[in-house]
């Protein structure tokens, strides 16, 4: 039994990590190959030689479209010229919806774990996922009807990140150990994973603390980093505020846990966010050409994960003109001076949760990559 998972970028690099390990524990004799990054290869996965992760972070110019296309050259030919039982494709769409119609060409199954978004933008897509798509299998509960409408065999497993984050937190122990006050409130800054988030968003954030301050002045601040970006980054911008924010790397989860509210860039982190059960405000802004294209593009009620997985707006979305210091800061301090308020989201987040299913995530995937291949 020969599987090929294809990755991209480093979040797509640790589902097929986790995946791979899921399906080596179901099936020790599956021979399992990718493409990848550390994390895979860590997991026991054979990565293709000469043929590294899909993704050119830090290239520009030319580099970067060489780079890219000479890897979407080699790995069309290992699509084409070796047997697969079944093509993994993980994320990505951009590049994995090429990657499914060489596979399906070829005669390869092909199952796409973590489906794309197509509720949300081009939604005519769904078509070319029936013809080159085998079955999907979705971490969003509300996605699986969609593909079941559509005729498309697809899969909820629930979503990975119920087995990343712990159960529960010690929240005076964390406190302790980043050296904040047990009794004074804690905002917790989270502005995105990648250089335009932070470059666009932790400014605003700082401005919105600086007004916080000024109103309850035992207020303290934490901003969780993320491992995709830099210190030099991070540290040229808070150095420009008087605030003093404490730093925490790579742990995010942490940050939520000990925080009392947190401001946070929308994205995956705030359904993380909803799983450790912390209220938040989400912002987001981007530059006003990307923006009016967005708006253009995208065909939902909310952007934040949290919202769409609720059906309803369980928090606020500062978008955009929306996104300033002044309205952050009427946020937060709305949900601390109102109790109501901050018990009614963190119900909502509760319910959250419990609709994204139990943790096992990346085990019932490999049930499914398992059943494909005896196809």
């Amino acid at each position: 039994m020969r599987i090929l998972i294809v990755t991209g970028e480093a979040s797509g690099d640790l589902h097929g990590a986790n995946l791979a390990k899921a399906i080596m524990e179901l099936n020790p004799q599956a021979e399992l190959v990718g493409i990848g990054g550390a994390a895979m290869r860590a997991a026991g996965v054979s990565l293709v030689p000469g043929v590294p992760q899909l993704d050119v972070m830090g290239l520009i110019g030319l580099s970067a479209i060489r780079a890219m296309v000479q890897r979407v050259l080699a790995i069309r030919r290992v699509l084409k010229a070796e047997a697969w039982d079944l093509v993994v494709l993980i994320d990505n769409p951009g590049l994995n919806f090429h990657f499914a119609r060489v596979a399906k060409s070829a005669g390869r199954r092909v199952l796409y774990y973590i489906a794309p978004q197509i509720w949300a933008w081009r939604p005519g897509r769904m078509k070319w996922i029936q013809r080159r798509v085998d079955h999907v299998v979705v971490i969003l509960p509300f996605e699986a009807e969609l593909y079941r409408r559509a005729g498309v065999p697809c899969t909820f497993v629930g979503h990975p990140l119920l087995d990343v984050v712990a159960p529960q937190y010690d929240r005076a122990k964390l406190r302790a150990q980043f050296g904040l006050d047990e009794s004074a409130p804690v905002v917790g800054l989270l502005p995105g994973s990648r250089v335009g988030e932070v470059h666009m968003l932790l400014p605003v954030l700082l401005q919105a603390a600086a007004q916080l301050l000024a109103v309850e002045p035992d207020m303290q601040f934490i901003l969780a980093q993320a491992s995709s970006i830099d210190d030099r980054l991070l540290q040229s911008i808070l150095k420009q505020s008087p605030v003093p924010v404490r730093v925490a790397y790579d742990q995010s989860s942490e940050v939520m846990a000990l925080s009392d509210v947190l401001l946070i860039a929308s994205g995956t982190a705030t359904l993380q966010a909803a799983v450790v059960g912390t209220p938040m405000v989400l912002l987001y802004k981007t530059t006003p050409v990307t923006y009016r294209l967005a708006r253009w593009l995208i065909n939902v009620k909310w952007i934040g994960l949290v919202n769409l997985v609720a059906g309803r707006a369980v928090v606020p979305e500062l978008i955009q003109d929306e996104a300033t210091a002044e309205r952050l800061c009427r946020e937060v301090l709305h949900l601390l001076r109102d109790q109501s308020a901050y018990t009614g989201m963190q119900e909502g987040l509760r319910q959250v949760r419990e609709s994204l299913g139990e943790p096992g995530a990346s085990r019932r995937a490999a049930q499914v990559a398992l059943s494909e291949c005896r196809r």
